[in-house]
């Protein structure tokens, strides 16, 4: 049987069954829902991140804070999570990147700082107080609101619930139904935890209004016609949704056509099935793209987890080698530089998993910088008793730089200069300066003795036609021992100095002179000494290997004895190139060193004998 409605206005009904609406409440809310929770991480957070790094690029801090400020001034009331965010990231980048530069600068000058108050960032706090104050307090009255529509929705139920037993006119009744229902439409979100119980019993007494009214078949078949091109109509956006780029778009529009789905009645029993599966493969492949889009967002964070953690393990293992001097801590600074570089072009890791991460990474770049502080801190207070140490020896020389006792005196300043050598560095403010004093000093004492003896000309005269017949019997004697080079030697510094236009070409005669000897001389001993050695060495290697060995280390340890003496007599050579009459000195000094090193030559071809079995 079917009941006819007469009216001078038909309105247009939404027939809803007790069994379309069981199977919508089991396909939507069972296993069949292809609704899925979405990520915290979005392709629009990655494009915004784009833009934003984009208008960003070589702005400072404080135009940054201004951006933000212009933000909440015109678009508070917007959704503007993602720029707030954006702009307090890039601020902090910057912010942390100047005071690690001040740290860095302050380390490499032996200081310690402490960092200025931020005015940007005290504005930057002051504007995100004003966001979060508001937020917290839109959030409040969202809440509130959604109370406030969930008692509204409650009111309309008890309204179908009086309709069942309303003695007015079906028509009457109807039409406050429909009423009832369009008010439903309006009234805006409830709570999310009372949104399914509420909607079921909604549903319910939709459903009891149905089967007391028994609409008319006629108008029930143009409904359910009505409602089929609604569902078909959302089958092909659905389908269309596919072709979609943005997969998080299409998803959240998805979930749009799902919820008008549920506000569409019922359908024919005979379209029913059908048209429902065809919604419900539309909405698979969206699902199934959107689930695809965020496992590779998953991965793409499990792999940049892993090269967060490889980035740790590294800085981590700066500490562990802690450097134990200037210049390795400044490798291992751009070593830390290079990995804060690489952390910054590094995506998110998991959200579990992303702050662990960076704060392990933060506390291994902070713990770099204090044991680097605490190692300025101590070279600082070495530098400064090497600094007072070198006063002293200024003070010193100071002392006898206007002396006349030019053997004595020049004795100790050789002395004070190797002990100068021997003292570590000072600060860089400090080392000009008292550099400078300490060479003063110096460069008046041997300024003073040149001109003092540059002052006996006619004795230099003398010493030319002493030295002359010297050479002469250098020239013609046949030594045979380094002593009597020596004594030659002897004589030939205690003459003294010669005219300076015949300085050169005398003193390469004697150079000559002396190489001669020395060659001769050093061919004999040298050649008996090696074979009095390569003795000894069969007779150490019968004895067995240690003692071998121990020969061995004492020659190399000579070896290197020697080479430090080299470079402290060619260092000293620095102090007499600049003051006058200083030939004499450089002479013995360069004799020294060529003596050395050929002491040098001949230890090692010993060397060479025990490792070549010799």
């Amino acid at each position: 049987m079917s009941t006819t409605i007469k009216s001078t206005e038909t309105p247009e009904l939404e027939v809803v069954s007790a069994a379309e609406d069981m199977l919508i409440e089991e396909t939507e809310q069972g296993n069949e829902n292809p609704q899925t929770e979405l990520s915290t991480i979005t392709e629009d957070q990655e494009q915004f991140q784009q833009s934003v790094d984009k208008q960003l690029a070589g702005k400072s801090k404080s135009e940054i804070v201004d951006m933000l400020a212009l933000i909440i001034e015109q678009e508070l009331a917007g959704d503007i999570r993602l720029q707030v965010e954006q702009l307090k990231t890039a601020f902090y980048k910057l912010h942390r990147a100047q005071v690690d530069a001040q740290l860095k600068e302050a380390a490499e000058q032996g200081v310690t700082i402490e960092i200025a108050p931020d005015a940007d960032e005290a504005r930057l706090k002051e504007l995100l107080k004003v966001y979060r104050d508001y937020r917290d307090k839109v959030a409040a009255e969202n809440e509130k609101v959604k109370e406030e529509n969930y008692a509204k929705k409650l009111e309309i139920i008890e309204s179908l619930k009086a309709l069942i037993s309303s003695e007015e006119t079906l028509n009457v009744t109807f039409n406050r139904f429909r009423e009832l229902q369009a008010r439903w439409k309006e009234i805006g979100q409830v709570p999310q935890s009372k949104t399914n119980d509420l909607w079921e019993t909604y549903n319910l007494h939709i459903e009891r209004f149905y089967d007391f009214v028994k609409i008319n078949k006629e108008l029930r078949d143009l409904d359910l016609k009505k409602n089929y091109q609604a569902k078909l109509d959302l089958c092909e956006a659905a389908e269309a949704l596919a072709e979609q780029e943005n997969i998080v778009e299409a998803f959240r529009k998805l979930q749009k056509y799902h919820d008008q789905w549920r506000e569409i009645g019922p359908v024919a029993t005979e379209q029913k099935e059908a048209i429902w599966e065809r919604f419900k493969a539309a909405s698979s492949i969206i699902n199934h793209r959107h689930q695809e889009h965020f496992e590779s967002l998953k991965q793409e964070q499990l792999a940049n987890l892993e090269r967060k953690t490889a980035l740790c393990e590294a800085a981590e293992l700066l500490i562990a080698n802690a450097p134990t001097s200037h210049k390795e801590w400044n490798k291992a600074g751009e070593s830390l530089m290079e990995l804060q570089n690489q952390w910054r072009t590094i995506g998110f890791a998991p959200k579990k998993e992303n702050t662990k991460i960076y704060d392990r990474f933060r506390s291994a770049c902070d713990r770099f910088f204090e044991l680097k502080h605490a190692f300025y801190a101590e070279v600082k207070d070495d530098m400064e008793r090497n600094l007072s140490l070198k006063e002293a020896l200024c003070e010193a020389a100071e002392l006898i730089q206007d002396s006349e006792e030019w053997k004595e005196a020049t004795d100790k300043l050789l002395e004070l200069q190797a002990e100068w050598k021997k003292i570590g560095t000072v600060s860089r403010r400090h080392a000009e300066a008292v550099w400078n004093r300490f060479r003063a000093a110096c460069d008046r004492f041997f300024e003073r003795k040149s001109e003092h003896f540059s002052s006996v000309e006619k004795q230099y005269e003398d010493n030319l036609s002493k030295k002359l017949a010297l050479l002469e019997e250098m020239e013609s004697a046949e030594v045979k021992s380094f002593d009597a080079i020596k004594e030659y030697q002897r004589r030939w510094s205690e003459i003294g100095y010669v005219p300076i236009k015949a300085k050169d070409e005398i003193q390469k005669r004697y150079k000559q002179a002396i190489d001669k000897m020395f060659a001769v001389v050093r061919s004999s001993g040298r050649e008996q000494s090696l074979s009095r050695f390569k003795e000894r060495v069969n007779s150490l290697r019968q004895d067995g290997e240690r003692r071998l060995r121990s020969e061995r280390e004492k020659l190399y340890n000579r070896v290197r004895q020697l080479e430090q003496e080299v470079a402290t007599l060619e260092n000293n050579i620095g102090f007499f190139t600049k003051s006058k009459g200083a030939e004499s000195l450089i002479a013995d000094v360069n004799e020294k060193i060529a003596k050395t090193k050929r002491e040098i030559a001949d230890i090692i071809e010993k060397i060479k004998m025990i490792d070549c079995g010799e």
